[in-house]
């Protein structure tokens, strides 16, 4: 599998983007989900753990699950997330992990993954009974925020209708939008949503 994010690794932390997008997600996230001292936590698409960073301190342990092993290893090398996150680098909808959590996040993955629907259900089958997910991703756009022809992109954006109920289909509950940021990009902005739901 090639790593399209290779080239991006090195410097992805001092991007002010993915800056941005993890404070905004992260600050929504402790609002919205209670981080408990005995959870454990998937962070799906963790990259170098700008959402890790904020999650471990407050659970007992993350797993970091990205396809990209560059990003990986600029997780690994944090010294503030040793003993605190194991790295996982492989395809959930592939290779299962062999452990429940009790919560999902994700920032920024979802439109990384084409079938969404299939996404949904193999988070659902990772949550423990009652388990949540916490999912952050960009509301729907004309796809550019991304450059065009961006490899790896396969969706412009959630309307938040829709995935509402794909999150239902998956076995979903209490689902509720959060407004978790806005990235400007000249005279554009692009609102980005966190979505909280129950593994029914």
């Amino acid at each position: 599998m090639t790593d399209l994010f290779r080239d991006k690794a090195q410097g992805w932390d001092s991007r002010p983007v993915p800056a941005q997008i993890s404070e905004g997600v992260s600050r929504t996230l402790r609002r919205a989900v209670a981080l408990e001292p005995h959870m454990r936590v998937m962070d799906l698409g963790a990259g170098t753990g700008l959402i890790c960073a904020q999650v471990a301190p407050f659970v007992d342990h993350v797993l970091a699950v990205d396809v990209s092993g560059a990003m990986l290893e600029r997780l690994a090398a944090k010294p503030e997330l040793q003993g605190k996150v194991s790295i996982h680098c492989q395809d959930i909808l592939e290779e299962p992990l062999p452990d429940r959590v009790e919560l999902v996040v994700s920032a920024m993955a979802m439109h990384h993954i084409e079938d969404t629907g299939a996404l949904l259900r193999a988070l659902h089958a990772h949550l423990v009974p009652g388990g949540r997910i916490a999912l952050a991703d960009l509301d729907a756009e004309d796809g550019s925020f991304h450059p065009a022809g961006t490899e790896g992109v396969f969706h412009a954006g959630f309307d938040r209708g829709a995935l509402s109920d794909q999150l239902a289909e998956a076995g979903f509950v209490d689902v509720s939008f959060h407004d978790a940021a806005v990235v400007h990009r000249g005279d554009r902005s692009y609102p980005i949503f966190l979505v909280t739901a129950t593994r029914g």
